[in-house]
């Protein structure tokens, strides 16, 4: 072989190397194909601002790997990938921006990749960037919408609050909440509904363990900030759960608490001004969406334990409202110490998914 020929093909295979196309794939967060459940704000920054208890990010492709960008406020979050709807695994993004290795070694085909937020708005904000596809990448159409949504408004019950800790001590580490084994998205998915959830443990209607209540919370996009309007007109679910009172029922019989002061003063709130506050937010979801059934529930903890008056407070807001259309519904008492175990966040889901087949017709 001569020398003028071992240039000549030297310089066909660099060139040859260096023209061949690049497999990796950039998906922006804005790449209409992603799908986004939740209340999300694409409006600050470069980036989706995912908030909620439950928000998820779906994209279908193809490719050997995906990764996604990220960062956090507080590197305090917590998110469930669920590949294929298969396996899963958690992922814990900290505060600096990079990209994050979700699967790897994927077969040729079709694959999916979901990004579920397990933690709540209080652990601070993440922001997703977008994907990057390895491989014969390829960005495939996203999922159908679902036929049916659904959205919830609750407490510490709803957010799935210590549902992973396992040793029975109601730790508050946000490892330990996972919204994805909550009653509220076993529920969504035993009808295969799109899910919206607004929740904060803790919460309250008349009085919460801090400051904030729901009446004040539940039309903010951004939930840390009191200015941000959520736009309903973005989302009309089908159905809407209510599951508050729970930590109502304990303050208002707490006149040494902060809070207790703050909102009541030395004097315990009357029953009829509870029955008020229920039925005033009752109206402002009925306005924002006025032919959606409401179910106004009580979930398994001691609101509902046996001569608790609190079912019987929310059944006399909802006469007070007078609407056909609003129903009430109250989980037994679990008559077990803490919060809900997965066993008992599966049990209230079965309860609440035959409650709705027999009583609403969506």
């Amino acid at each position: 072989m001569t020398s003028t020929f071992k240039l000549l093909l030297l310089f066909f295979i660099t060139a040859v190397v260096s023209c061949s196309p690049k497999h990796d794939l950039i998906v922006n967060y804005t790449n209409p194909e992603i799908q986004y459940w939740g209340r999300i704000d694409t409006t600050k920054t470069d980036a989706a601002e995912l908030y909620w208890s439950g928000t998820s990010i779906r994209l279908n492709f193809e490719g050997s790997a995906v990764s996604a960008m990220f960062d956090e406020e507080r590197g305090d979050n917590y998110y469930n990938v669920i590949v294929d709807n298969d396996s899963l695994f958690v992922f814990h993004p900290d505060t600096v921006q990079h990209y994050y290795t979700l699967a790897e070694g994927l077969s040729e085909g079709p694959h999916q990749i979901e990004i579920f937020k397990r933690t709540e708005w209080d652990r601070g904000w993440s922001r997703f960037y977008g994907f990057k596809i390895e491989g014969a990448a390829k960005v495939l159409p996203k999922p159908p919408a679902k036929k049916r949504k659904i959205e919830f408004y609750g407490n510490s019950i709803t957010a799935g609050y210590a549902v992973d800790d396992f040793s029975g001590r109601d730790r508050s580490d946000s490892i330990f909440t996972n919204n994805y084994l909550s009653y509220a998205k076993l529920t969504a998915d035993h009808f295969d509904a799109e899910y919206r959830c607004i929740c904060k443990s803790g919460i309250g209607i008349t009085i919460s363990w801090f400051p904030l209540m729901m009446p004040e919370l539940y039309n903010r996009l951004d939930p840390a900030d009191p200015e941000s309007r959520w736009d309903f007109s973005q989302y009309s679910p089908d159905l809407v759960v209510i599951n508050l009172f729970q930590n109502d029922s304990w303050l208002v019989e707490n006149p040494r608490h902060e809070e207790f002061k703050r909102q009541f003063g030395t004097e315990k709130p009357t029953d009829e001004f509870i029955i008020e506050k229920y039925a005033d937010f009752v109206r402002s979801i009925r306005k924002e969406y006025p032919t959606t059934p409401i179910i106004c529930m009580l979930g398994n903890m001691d609101a509902t334990r046996e001569g608790s008056r609190w079912p019987g407070l929310v059944k006399a807001a909802v006469k007070q409202v007078g609407d056909s259309e609003i129903y009430t519904f109250f989980e037994p008492y679990k008559n077990s110490p803490g919060h809900p175990t997965i066993a008992e966040q599966q049990t209230m889901a079965k309860h609440l998914s035959a409650f709705i087949e027999e009583n609403i017709n969506w």
